[in-house]
């Protein structure tokens, strides 16, 4: 587990970008059905994607839903520990972003909760790729219980400079 507090351990955090259109956390399970940017002339996976109002959305795929993180493909990372994908809107550098993170989370107005059903892990990749090269691409395999969580996002300012995107995936127990 990487420690913010006085250092960040080297490479502990795996940042992910995007050529521009969202990004996507899509289960496992799912992402052969996913076709990115591939797909008829009139309407791609990647479209339904970039037409998430909002700092997330869910999109059906195969026989379950995939999460959008809003519209930007600002370089985002899972913290674990935070149960939250934190979003690089405006930051200087990366260590300073993170030590900054759980004062972000305290500060964070969130919005409304939206649930999502997983069956397992989760892969956040660029929207633009088809689901079955993500291997290919940049990103991160996030570790999911099967279930039920609320996601709800937040924009907050640490700094004069520092605007970050927070997600946060919380478990649902019924």
């Amino acid at each position: 587990m990487a420690r913010y507090v006085n250092a960040v351990v080297a490479d502990a955090v795996r940042w992910v970008g995007s050529s521009g259109g969202p990004l996507i956390a899509i289960p496992e399970a799912v992402l052969p059905f996913w076709a990115g940017a591939d797909g008829d002339e009139t309407s791609s996976d990647h479209d339904r994607a970039c037409g998430v109002d909002g700092h997330l959305g869910l999109l059906p795929v195969g026989d379950s839903r995939a999460l959008v993180l809003g519209p930007e493909g600002a370089p985002t990372a899972y913290l674990p520990e935070h149960g939250t994908f934190v979003r690089r809107y405006a930051a200087g550098r990366e260590t300073e972003l993170l030590v900054d993170v759980p004062a972000a989370l305290d500060a964070a107005v969130w919005g409304p909760e939206t649930r999502w059903r997983v069956p397992g892990p989760v892969v956040l990749f660029d929207a633009a790729r088809p689901g079955g090269a993500f291997r290919d691409t940049d990103h991160v395999r996030v570790e999911l219980d099967p279930g039920r969580y609320g996601v709800r996002a937040a924009s907050v300012s640490t700094g004069p400079e520092t605007w970050l995107g927070l997600v946060r995936v919380r478990p649902l127990t019924d």
